[in-house]
């Protein structure tokens, strides 16, 4: 796993976990907004982007990978750890393995509720599919499809097609078969639980049941906004809640 990081030595550590099939760049415009007053690390999740050539084994791996970083660098702890989609996963997994390793979390649009069905057909659909991938007709009508603001294609053609296609198998079993774990009721962190009103009905109460497991949380249903749309394509209104945290 590749850390990138915009420091400010001696402000408080912010980590920001991208998106399935994104990269550090989901979180660009933050970067520019967040890079004055906190240092800001990205990691780049196992065989995405410009690491593309690890293997992505679990959410559980990614996390430990995470933790470890943390552990090493920064004492074992953080002041806010934030995270999306897949990011988000990685990122209750690592608040369910290390209680007190971060003060504040946010975790935006976390599937948490198995879906068995997509899970099935994800090797099949991802073998015939995978060809078209590096044609930039299919990236354009994918990019459209995920609502992702237009200065961001390039980076998103470039590194979706370097993902290999066992990663991508790994990546979206992973994401449709994560296994919430009981252990995050333990967590000490603040956390604001973030999902779009547009999203699918496991997304909605995916959160949901996260809001009823951790104690003390908050949750925001963004209206209008659908999967990634707050930290992608908003970046002012992200980072708004970040500092109100």
């Amino acid at each position: 796993m590749i850390f990138k990081k915009f420091t400010n030595k001696g402000k408080p550590v912010i980590i920001l976990i991208h998106g399935g099939g994104l990269s550090w760049w989901n979180y660009k415009d933050e970067i520019m907004l967040l890079k004055d007053d906190f240092e800001v690390v990205l990691p780049i999740i196992d065989g995405h982007g410009e690491d593309y050539g690890t293997e992505f084994k679990s959410i559980e791996h990614c996390a430990e990978e995470i933790i470890e970083y943390i552990h090493k660098n920064y004492d074992g702890r953080v002041f806010l750890i934030g995270g999306l989609s897949l990011g988000a996963q990685i990122l209750t997994e690592i608040l369910s393995r290390k209680t007190d390793i971060c003060e504040k979390a946010v975790i935006e649009s976390a599937l948490v509720v198995k879906d068995k069905l997509i899970n099935a057909i994800i090797g099949p659909s991802i073998k015939v599919s995978y060809g078209l991938i590096k044609k930039r007709w299919f990236a354009r009508m994918q990019f459209k499809s995920l609502n992702i603001h237009e200065e961001l294609f390039e980076d998103y053609y470039h590194d979706t097609c370097l993902i290999k296609k066992d990663n991508y198998i790994n990546i979206l079993k992973s994401n449709s078969s994560y296994n919430l774990k009981d252990s995050i009721e333990n967590s000490k962190a603040d956390v604001l639980i973030l999902v779009g009103q547009k999203e699918g009905r496991k997304m909605i109460k995916s959160a949901e049941l996260l809001n009823k497991k951790i104690k003390g949380t908050r949750l925001k249903i963004l209206k209008g906004y659908t999967h990634g749309d707050l930290s992608i394509n908003h970046a002012e209104e992200y980072v708004k809640y970040i500092r109100m945290m």
